[in-house]
């Protein structure tokens, strides 16, 4: 990074750790903020530090929130005998930009996956399995990503959790096979849900 200064170099080493961030890109963001008036990088800091410090999981579902319990669970229009299993948060987002989908969420908080050291005792099953007890719930919708961690977690997910009355399903393969959900698109993700099947 020959020429720069030191905090404009920190700025954007700091910017490349952002998802979809390379190094041309954090160059530009930086240098953007750096020639503008210190108002907006001021907001822009203020905003991120305000948004790490109030937002967090929903004590319930897992979702992204400010208050615990979220919105989604507290809403009494949401049918309380469908329970959709995502990953992560971001999923919960994605399933909901679809608009086919009107029943309550659990984010497992990843999938089992033993080369990267993940096991079913890290993922928030235990919670899910007290949620099944205490909620009616019906269906139990695995909507998990494609890959081979992906199905591993819902076929151990539907051996561990059947149980009388109620229906295990796994959405659709109208998703590319070995993305997450967050690549979907709003279409996709819902003729994936409209098309879940029995999980045996």
């Amino acid at each position: 990074m020959n020429g720069w200064p030191e905090p404009l170099t920190a700025l954007i080493t700091a910017l490349t750790r952002l998802p979809g961030v390379g190094r041309r890109s954090a160059e530009r963001m930086a240098l953007f903020l750096v020639q503008r008036e210190p108002a907006l990088a001021q907001e822009l800091a203020d905003a991120i530090l305000r948004a790490r410090a109030s937002i967090h999981a929903c004590t319930r579902c897992g979702a992204l929130t400010e208050a615990s319990p979220c919105r989604l669970c507290t809403d009494p229009r949401r049918d309380d005998s469908l329970l959709c299993v995502v990953e992560r948060p971001t999923d919960v987002l994605s399933i909901e930009r679809s608009g086919s989908y009107h029943g309550r969420y659990h984010v497992l908080g990843g999938r089992i996956s033993p080369l990267e050291g993940v096991e079913a005792d890290d993922l928030r099953i235990a919670a899910l399995e007290q949620r099944l007890q205490a909620e009616p719930v019906r269906e139990l919708i695995l909507a998990l990503g494609t890959d081979v961690e992906g199905e591993a977690t819902c076929h151990y997910l539907a051996r561990r959790l059947a149980r009388p009355g109620l229906r295990i399903t796994r959405i659709a393969h109208g998703l590319p096979a070995g993305t997450g959900l967050e690549y979907a698109d709003e279409v996709t993700l819902g003729h994936a849900l409209q098309g879940r099947r029995e999980m045996t």
